[in-house]
């Protein structure tokens, strides 16, 4: 049974957030209130689960859904929604808000099964409003409507429609959406709902414009989830998103990111636990350490997820543990071919980045975190975070020119390193500034995979954040705490 792990927000404040220039475009929603200032009647910690429906017959013979109610789930869609069920099914939800569309209300029914608390259909959950496009295969609407259906699929927070915007209205409606489920007075919140939608939810609670729609990949019956913890002082709280995207199926099987074949991909390894005594996980500590016996199996698990792909380089931090983990998925991949006495191991090239090494930095920082939570990075002052960010922005650099190459073969580079700079490297992803540090959480033996469908060059889609559904046994429920959980 997969499994998610994820643990409770701290209380932590929230921080006015200014994006690079390449994120400032279209902020339409300036003079509407964010969903950090609509959160502030918060009174508790919230955490919302958002699901994606399970494979539908529109999807599945590649037909534009949009807000259209005529496609159900296939037999695959159902069986992914099981999926689903089975790996939420020790977890416990006050409500479920769902989309009223047939094939999301479906998924929605499936997952929550017999349990006796409430479902609300809300409206604003439909999937985007694509007007004349919805119905036709993807061939006929470039066939149809030619620059008008090019401009959907590379300018999309522009593209206009019938006499609308439909990315612009879908962030309007996640918004709208998000008052409705931070009022309900329930702590833990399941929303079943559509690939798009579910962007805009994701993408509007961490204040991020319409310019990052197909940037955070929701795949069916994809798990996202976020984290609101308001302040016992001042109203203020933070976001955070513990994880986007764990899906039912491998993370790093093939296929595409947002419709697009990708030629390159870094797959972001977080390194095992380790022996420190300063921190339950061993995430505070020194970079000495050597991996503990859960260390040990989060690395070999992550080895076999990644048993398949053909990985052309491993870069890692220096440090013991990080150098530990990537021996052991190296290990591995060299030996995935060999079957008999005469086989010859595949190369894989391995590397140290120094600047993949943060260690030193939690050090010399006036504040430690004892504890790894959700949003854990908050407890360091702003230096510390904009150390830990500077640290990233070349390694990121750095990283980018490793996997550039002139082959049209794929291209697959694997990260490993602590939390924090694999944080602040999603952040350089997402052009996103030190401030967005503390909004992403990664997990011991996590992984997290960025495709480039336009090349190094082109801007990387999010496959998927803090995946731990290969940990098996080792993972636990989302909604359990890690915080002294003898059984963990």
């Amino acid at each position: 049974m997969l499994s998610l792990v994820c643990s409770p927000t701290p209380a932590v404040s929230v921080r006015r957030r200014s994006t690079s220039p390449c994120c400032a475009t279209l902020r339409e929603a300036e003079a509407t209130p964010s969903v950090a200032e609509k959160a502030r009647r918060l009174r508790e910690a919230k955490r919302v689960v958002l699901v994606r429906h399970g494979q539908s017959t529109w999807n599945e013979e590649g037909r534009i859904q949009g807000s259209s109610d005529f496609s159900v789930l296939t037999s695959k869609g159902e069986s992914q929604a099981e999926t689903s069920r089975q790996m939420l099914l020790s977890d416990s939800f006050d409500v479920c808000f769902t989309s009223p569309l047939i094939r999301s209300k479906r998924t929605a029914e499936i997952i929550w099964g017999s349990r006796p608390e409430e479902m609300l259909p809300d409206s604003d959950l439909r999937e985007i409003d694509l007007y004349s496009f919805q119905g036709l295969l993807k061939h006929e609407g470039k066939e149809r409507y030619g620059s008008l259906y090019r401009q959907w699929q590379k300018d999309a927070p522009n593209f206009t429609i019938d006499g609308h915007y439909p990315v612009r209205q879908l962030w309007d409606r996640a918004r709208n959406c998000w008052d409705r489920i931070l009022a309900h007075e329930g702590k833990s919140v399941l929303v079943v709902a559509h690939n798009a939608v579910n962007q805009a939810l994701v993408a509007t609670a961490l204040d991020l414009g319409t310019e990052y729609f197909r940037i955070l990949l929701q795949s069916n019956c994809g798990v996202s989830v976020l984290d609101f913890t308001p302040q016992d002082q001042g109203g203020t709280f933070n976001i955070c998103l513990n994880r986007l995207n764990q899906t039912p199926n491998s993370p790093v099987a093939s296929g595409t990111s947002g419709g697009r074949k990708t030629k390159s991909r870094m797959i972001l390894v977080c390194q095992g636990a380790t022996q420190s005594p300063g921190s339950e996980f061993g995430l505070g500590g020194m970079g000495y350490e050597a991996l503990n016996m859960l260390g040990v199996i989060q690395s070999q698990k992550t080895a076999e997820l990644l048993l398949d792909l053909k990985v052309n380089c491993i870069v890692s931090s220096p440090r013991v543990p990080a150098i530990d983990t990537a021996t052991a998925i190296s290990e591995v991949q060299e030996a995935a071919d060999c079957l008999g006495a005469d086989c010859v191991p595949r190369y894989v090239e391995r590397k140290q980045l120094f600047d993949l090494e943060v260690e030193p930095i939690f050090q010399k920082a006036t504040k430690n975190s004892t504890t790894y939570q959700s949003g854990w990075l908050s407890s360091f002052n702003q230096s510390t975070l904009k150390e830990l960010w500077t640290k990233s922005v070349s390694a990121w650099q750095a990283l980018l020119k490793d996997i550039s190459s002139e082959s049209e073969e794929e291209k697959i580079l694997v990260v490993v390193g602590h939390p924090a700079i694999l944080t602040g490297l999603l952040c350089q992803c997402l052009h996103l500034s030190v401030d967005w540090m503390p909004s992403f959480h990664l997990d011991p033996g996590s992984v997290s995979v960025i495709d480039f469908p336009d090349g190094p060059a082109g801007r990387g889609v999010v496959r998927c954040t803090n995946y731990t559904a290969h940990l098996g046994r080792w993972s636990i429920p989302i909604t359990r705490s890690t915080v002294d959980d003898e059984a963990f």
